[in-house]
């Protein structure tokens, strides 16, 4: 009898419980009435005085239904007065992470104004105020301009009976990022005009994947250009770990460039000679080495890490005991070591000073991006609220360290076998820049950019297809952002200037 009644009290219990379960009702964010914030604006680009719209505003993007599922929050700037947009371009514009709000390119390079670091790398941004000032490199002569902050971050979100997962992967992140821009486009009967995007970091990574996903839908629509700063298309050159033979090849230009800056090889030489002794010594030297491997003798290896030590600044004891593979946080721990110093890895120019001194790794993190992430904040949230007259109820995320917990990088559908490997979309350009004969490529690099280093992108882009012949490369005295420096700033304005005037 006791079984009994414990059988009938377990499917009774079962009973209630899905009883509850079918009752319960999916969470469904509110849809709220989407924001939008319009100013008018006086300034001078490109030698030109003219009167600009800010158009500040939350889109909603839907899914096949029609449901509203996302908030996605832009920023457009373009130029009044234009009778006929035909001719008139327009750039697409974020950046990366992923889990990055736009706020870096806007406040730092392609914004009508923007805020101004230590040029030098030198001292801390410090605490308020920060110097905001016009961008008299600006471009709004000759693009209109669309910040975009993808899902998740800046003011966008999701809403509706949209999830996070909809929007936080590579190619979820762009197809939403495709139907915005198709969006805005129709919106704005922009159809005719010359289009392009410019990304920075995962940004390129993005650009390369939304051109693609452009291509689809039903509304084909081809891009005029790509400027990809600090380019990020192939993960595996850019990826500093253990057995990634591709890494310790595409870092080590990267780390000679950024021994040189401190004076710790290379002295007497300029730059570029130094580093195209360099990179001849990387492939034709130190590549065929690394895949011999315990194969090498004794003596080529003292050989080598005498090499390497004349170029990277490490001492040759230290390169042996590494076994000729340094990993890029060492490196920046290692370098100015004699001075208790790490280095940053966005920008090989930038110090920190930590307590411990023996870690293996920096410690406080990136001193390229504490140094400088204050002012780029609160410039923004600023900007914001005195220029653009926005007034929002939650707060604008320059960063989103969920979205890269949980972002998704299957780059094949559900069901389909695929093993994981590092992202690569360098093939996806190649073939867009194919099917699309009119689609160039700017790819700005910097010299001290320990992340996304330079010479990868010289790798990747001599591979996959790509049409070399509509490409530029650009070359920075500076790193991952490298319109930090001002001499930077104002070269790589023009070179995108020229890029952009370019028959």
């Amino acid at each position: 009898m006791k079984r009994i009644v414990l059988l009938i009290l377990l499917i009774t219990t079962q009973i209630t419980s899905l009883a509850q379960e079918e009752k319960k009702e999916p969470t469904i964010k509110p849809i709220p009435k989407p924001q939008s914030f319009v100013t008018t604006h006086q300034g001078i680009f490109g030698g030109k005085r003219l009167t600009y719209k800010a158009t500040a505003k939350e889109t909603y993007l839907k899914n096949e239904k029609g449901d509203s599922i996302a908030s996605l929050w832009s920023v457009a700037y373009t130029q009044e007065g234009i009778s006929n947009h035909t001719q008139r371009p327009v750039t697409f514009i974020f950046n990366g992470g992923p889990g990055s709000a736009s706020v870096w390119l806007h406040m730092g390079l392609f914004g009508p104004k923007i805020v101004k670091v230590d040029s030098d790398a030198r001292k801390d941004d410090g605490a308020a105020p920060y110097d905001l000032t016009t961008n008299e490199n600006g471009l709004l002569d000759l693009t209109d301009m669309v910040f975009i902050d993808p899902v998740g971050t800046g003011y966008s979100r999701v809403v509706g009976k949209g999830k996070e997962k909809d929007f936080w992967g590579l190619k979820e992140d762009a197809a939403s990022v495709a139907q915005f821009i198709r969006l805005w486009i129709t919106e704005n009967k922009r159809w005719f005009s010359p289009k392009y995007i410019a990304g920075e970091s995962y940004g390129t990574t993005r650009a390369a994947a939304v051109g693609k996903a452009l291509e689809g839908n039903g509304q084909n629509m081809a891009l005029n250009g790509l400027i990809l700063i600090s380019q990020a298309l192939d993960y595996e050159g850019s990826t500093s770990v253990h057995n990634n033979i591709t890494s310790y090849v595409t870092y080590l230009p990267s780390m000679a460039a950024t021994a040189w800056y401190h004076k710790k090889a290379g002295q007497g030489k300029e730059l570029k000679d130094f580093l195209e002794e360099c990179r001849k010594f990387t492939y034709d030297v130190y590549t065929p080495a690394l895949f011999k491997g315990s194969l090498l003798t004794d003596d080529e290896k003292n050989s080598l890490a005498e090499k390497m030590a004349y170029f990277i600044g490490l001492d040759k004891d230290y390169i042996l005991r590494s076994d000729l593979r340094i990993l890029m946080p060492r490196f920046q721990k290692q370098l100015l070591a004699d001075k208790g110093l790490s280095i940053g890895r966005l920008d090989g120019r930038f110090m920190g000073d930590e307590a411990d001194k023996l870690s293996e790794n920096p410690h406080l993190g990136d001193a390229s991006s504490y140094q400088i992430s204050s002012a780029y904040t609160a410039a923004l949230n600023h900007y914001f609220a005195a220029d653009l007259h926005i007034e929002m109820d939650r707060p604008y995320l320059t960063s989103n360290g969920k979205i890269g917990r949980t972002w998704r990088w299957r780059t094949v559908p559900d069901g389909s076998y695929w093993e994981p490997t590092p992202v690569n979309v360098s093939r996806a350009l190649g073939e867009t820049m194919r099917r699309n004969t009119d689609m160039k490529v700017l790819v700005a690099n910097g010299y001290y950019d320990l992340i996304t280093p330079f010479f990868d992108a010289e790798y990747t882009f001599a591979r996959n297809g790509i049409v070399k012949e509509r490409v530029t490369m650009t070359y920075y005295e500076a790193g991952h952002m490298m319109y930090v420096h001002e001499p930077d700033l104002i070269k790589l304005s023009n070179d995108i200037r020229d890029f952009l005037t370019a028959d």
